[in-house]
């Protein structure tokens, strides 16, 4: 069991508990905390309280996490892309449209699902839901993910990340034409408190995020950039070319309602590079651009 504890700040005066926990704690869903508050998991100045109490500057909030039930994620054959395989990492080219790990109501069909199937040794650092996985890449983005199949190798991995040595580059098409060659974004993000499913740039609950981006190509109304990611925020280069008015073509959530049918945002994870766990050597992988992607580019130079 996990325990956290929080000082209310001025800026959550009156806002419902279950409310407040959410904005402050990202990760954590409505439904789950609510069901800790019924459990009384969660107590205001070491009482229980409902779920509607309105916090107050100066309350402290305690909260107990029950550890996570164990799910059965089974093993399916797959075919799956592997570019890399040694006895400590893989790195596979995951297609788009496929999940990366199981979640509560969805436990086939997913990467780790066909990862399972291909070799009986990935990390468990990040547990039944996760085995191997280090970071992720969205359902539908394209691309190479490293896996750790054992906990020397996760913990290597993770820690390079951390430490922003991983090389992970993506092809994006945008829409509008980018005047300069390339730039840094650096602004936070955080859950959106207007629609919890979305992340946001914000100063209040956002956390460090930094992409680099070079333009590659121009058209008419879309430009093609790379993007280098520094860190490795959810939906990080989505949310932040549409911070700068430039926002993925294809993109259901952040991109315009008028874009192009392409069943999902344009952007593949194209490169990604780091040191070996097991040698400390440096690892490059670089995958070209899937069929749908290639021939997006190839129209929109037809018609340029």
């Amino acid at each position: 069991m996990e325990h956290y504890e929080m000082t209310v700040h001025e800026d959550h005066k009156s806002e419902r508990l279950d409310k407040y926990l959410i904005v402050i704690e990202t990760d954590w869903s409505r439904t789950q905390v609510q069901q800790w508050i019924k459990e009384e998991r969660v107590q205001v100045n070491e009482k229980a309280v409902k779920a509607n109490y309105k916090v107050q500057p100066g309350d402290v909030v305690k909260v107990d996490v029950p550890d996570p039930e164990p799910l059965d994620v089974e093993a399916e054959p797959m075919d799956l892309n592997i570019y890399y395989e040694d006895e400590d990492v893989l790195v596979v080219n995951k297609p788009r449209g496929m999940v990366v790990h199981p979640a509560p109501g969805h436990l086939a069909g997913t990467l780790v699902n066909g990862l399972m199937a291909h070799c009986d040794d990935l990390s468990g650092i990040n547990g039944v839901m996760r085995p191997g996985i280090v970071h992720r890449i969205d359902k539908d983005t394209s691309g190479l993910l490293m896996v750790a199949k054992n906990d020397m190798a996760h913990e290597s991995l993770v820690n390079q990340l951390v430490n922003k040595t991983v090389t992970r580059k993506y092809t994006a098409l945008v829409h509008g034409i980018i005047p300069h060659d390339h730039g840094t974004i650096d602004a936070p993000i955080g859950r959106d408190k207007k629609d919890r499913q979305s992340m946001t740039v914000t100063r209040e609950n956002g956390k460090h995020a930094v992409t680099h981006f070079e333009v590659k190509e121009r058209f008419e109304d879309f430009t093609v950039v790379e993007c280098q990611l520094e860190t490795g925020r959810t939906h990080q280069i989505r949310v932040h070319m549409k911070y700068i008015g430039f926002p993925l073509a294809g993109d259901p959530k952040y991109g315009p309602k008028k874009t192009i049918d392409f069943n999902g945002q344009a952007l593949h994870a194209g490169v990604l590079g780091f040191d070996h766990p097991r040698t400390g050597e440096y690892v490059e992988f670089k995958v070209p651009l899937p069929e749908d992607m290639k021939n997006l580019l190839d129209n929109l130079r037809n018609n340029h």
